[in-house]
């Protein structure tokens, strides 16, 4: 187990085993044919257990994305200001590595100094292991990293302890499956298949979302409530199961504390409250409550859409508390599915690869990456810190996909503003940025992943060699280290030895590199006998509530009043949050920014399906496509998401009019906690 994974020669022809990169919870393990050192097919591992040979459109199109004609291959520096259009000029690695590492000096305090990434790769190698030891060397702000699922993690850590679920595919046994939250035909296909296996076997399924999604037209039934209600739609649910009995009151009484507060709680909440709030009708809670409460084993895909929201992290508690309610954690195929990435804590060493000793006990400020435009343009202060004076970014696109991008976009148009960007592809973040440096794609590096949609620890091979002057995070930051004069050993650290020390003695990497991937030993009913990964291995119900958003008719109705609609903003099916909204095929797919709306909403407006229309409030105005459509409820649209400003219509996309509130949970954004109004462009 301790030895050092060798070097593995490139290949000109044959199969290398790879890994999904992406922020999804498949993590699907991949089948790279390479001939004459050109990766020519991208397919899904036949034998892995959860990929089972199929991958979703966008990666089975990898290959287009690595020899796209528009990649950067070699770095450029502005030569344009801040506010003309974007001109670069190429320069070698050492003058850009050699400017980059001057102007990083020139600062005085390093918490000046700002990185900002997420998931452009879920990688452990080429997301936070060299470049978190460069910022920890550095003594760099600290970015807290929340822009997707903060929220749903915070709250599932409150209540199960963890970031823990049952196994993914133990639904396919299931009797009844709420799929909550969650497009799954379009962002979770792999579970789509179990769900569909347990539904041919006479499984009923329901969706419960504010869009009629793809997955909807599949379910039996769909119950379309407004955005920001789950909480109290689940309060709903726990009323009828107390008033029916529908409870297993030993599994309360031995695996679950503060039951009578919550109790308490959901006695407030019967079904006609919950209709009126969750603008559904009190026949569809008693129907979900009685067959979540008669139909076992009963399973819950739970998704992070849901979560988005003001109240966010209490909903996604309250959710998680309901198979505790009735015992469904009993058996394999019943519980709660929303992350399954904290069972890879005890086996993964993050201190290992992140080094936080290099920080040497220096302070450090910590700035939320989802008001990065208020931090953008923030003044220095004994409250905020130092001015933010540079801002390296990697794995992510915030100019695009942060909230608020007009405040976005006028922070990083900032003169002041020394900007670097790793990217593979000139995003609406690149063009503003001072350096572009060019990366590797998935097909080019070496990399290792967990999951966090099911149990597997994969291994990522490099099929083919950098394409141009393209070099890994981890290979940039180590060359960037050495240009700031920093000396430590770790810095050395190849690829092969990161991956080395990534995990600790449980994971036997001799089978991963051999099979491609590793399953974790765990139970196939982990709850069944309580055991929460909490302190006292009970699971926690005390103190959730339902928090209603900060932007609806009931919680705001002066600004209901000016903005009535309700807007969303799932993904469009064919991108990945501003993942492959360049490549050209995905894009015909998708054809052009829509915003789908009901027709009774677009009557009382006078708009017509196909007109250009712009969805505005006081934060900023939306152009983009109307689209009729009976996949919007009334009072609520759906912008589908997340172009590229500069490939939308007028250079916006639908964060222009969404908010930096953060959620009651887990200081995430609230993407749909928003009000609009739309008229016609």
């Amino acid at each position: 187990m301790n030895s050092v994974i060798a070097v593995t020669p490139l290949p000109q022809s044959g199969v290398v085993k790879g890994a999904c990169p992406h922020d999804c919870p498949d993590t699907c393990a991949l089948r790279i044919t390479v001939e004459d050192g050109r990766v020519t097919k991208v397919q899904g591992q036949a034998e892995h257990g959860s990929t089972h040979g199929a991958l979703c459109t966008k990666v089975s199109r990898y290959a287009e994305r690595s020899y796209h004609p528009e990649r950067v291959l070699h770095p450029l520096k502005r030569v344009s200001g801040k506010q003309e259009a974007p001109r670069f000029v190429r320069v070698g690695w050492a003058e850009a590595l050699g400017d980059i590492a001057a102007r990083l000096k020139a600062i005085a305090d390093p918490q000046a100094i700002l990185p900002y990434s997420y998931a452009g790769t879920m990688g452990l190698l080429q997301g936070e292991s060299i470049a978190a030891r460069f910022f920890n060397k550095l003594g760099a702000s600290q970015l807290e990293r929340t822009i997707c699922a903060s929220a749903g993690g915070a709250a599932l850590a409150a209540t199960y302890g963890h970031k823990v679920g049952m196994h993914l595919r133990f639904f396919a046994e299931s009797r009844l499956i709420l799929i909550w939250g969650s497009n799954s035909i379009a962002s979770n296909l792999h579970f789509w298949t179990f769900a569909n296996q347990a539904k041919r076997a006479g499984a009923k399924l329901i969706c419960i979302d504010p869009r009629k999604t793809e997955t909807a037209d599949k379910c039996h039934q769909h119950i379309a409530l407004l955005p920001g209600t789950d909480g109290a739609l689940a309060l709903g649910l726990m009323h009828e199961l107390i008033a029916h009995d529908w409870l297993d009151h030993d599994y309360l009484a031995r695996h679950v504390d503060g039951w009578q507060e919550l109790r308490e709680r959901a006695l407030q909440w019967p079904p006609e409250r919950v209709a009126e709030v969750c603008g559904i009708t009190a026949a569809e809670v008693r129907g979900l409550a009685r067959d979540y409460g008669t139909i076992a084993p009963a399973a819950i895909r739970l998704n992070y859409g849901m979560q988005r929201v003001r109240g966010g992290g209490n909903a996604v508690r309250l959710i998680a508390l309901l198979p505790c309610l009735t015992g469904a954690w009993r058996q394999r195929a019943g519980g709660l599915l929303l992350s399954s990435s904290g069972w890879f804590a005890p086996h993964k060493n993050v201190d290992a690869l992140e080094l936080p000793q290099l920080r040497a006990g220096r302070p450090s400020r910590l700035i939320n990456m989802s008001t990065i435009g208020d931090a953008l343009l923030r003044e220095a202060g004994p409250e905020f810190g130092p001015k933010v004076e540079a801002l390296i970014v990697y794995n992510s696109n915030p100019v695009a996909v942060a909230p608020e991008s007009p405040k976005v976009v006028q922070g990083f148009q900032r003169a002041d503003l020394f900007t670097v960007v790793l990217e593979h592809f000139m995003t609406d973040t690149a063009d503003l940025a001072d350096y572009v440096l060019p990366a590797t794609t998935q097909l080019e590096h070496l990399d290792l992943h967990t999951s966090y949609g099911h149990t597997d620890v994969l291994i990522n091979e490099p099929a083919i060699a950098p394409v141009g002057e393209a070099k890994s995070n981890t290979q940039i930051f180590r060359e960037l280290a050495a240009a700031m004069g920093f000396s430590d050993a770790c810095f050395a650290d190849t690829d092969e030895q990161l991956a080395r020390q990534a995990f600790r003695d449980s994971v036997d990497f001799e089978a991963l590199r051999s099979q491609g991937w590793w399953s974790l030993p765990l139970a196939e009913a982990p709850f069944a006998e309580g055991q929460f990964l909490t302190p006292n291995g009970r699971a926690q119900a005390g103190g959730a509530d339902f928090v209603p958003n900060y932007e609806s008719a009931r919680s705001a109705p002066a600004l209901a009043a000016r903005y009535p609609l309700a807007m969303i903003s799932p993904p469009a099916r064919n991108f990945l949050n501003s993942s492959f909204v360049n490549v050209k095929s995905l894009r015909d797919i998708e054809g052009e920014p829509l915003l789908e709306m009901h027709a009774d909403d677009a009557a009382a407006r006078g708009l017509a399906d196909g007109t250009m229309v712009r969805a505005f409030n006081d934060r900023g105005s939306y152009l983009c496509r109307l689209a009729v459509s009976a996949r919007a409820r009334p009072g609520v649209v759906n912008g589908l998401g997340v172009w590229w400003r500069k490939l939308g219509a007028g250079g916006s996309n639908v964060n222009e009019v969404t908010h930096q509130g953060l959620t009651d949970m887990g200081h995430a954004p609230v993407f749909y906690d928003c009000l609009v109004e739309v008229a016609a462009a």
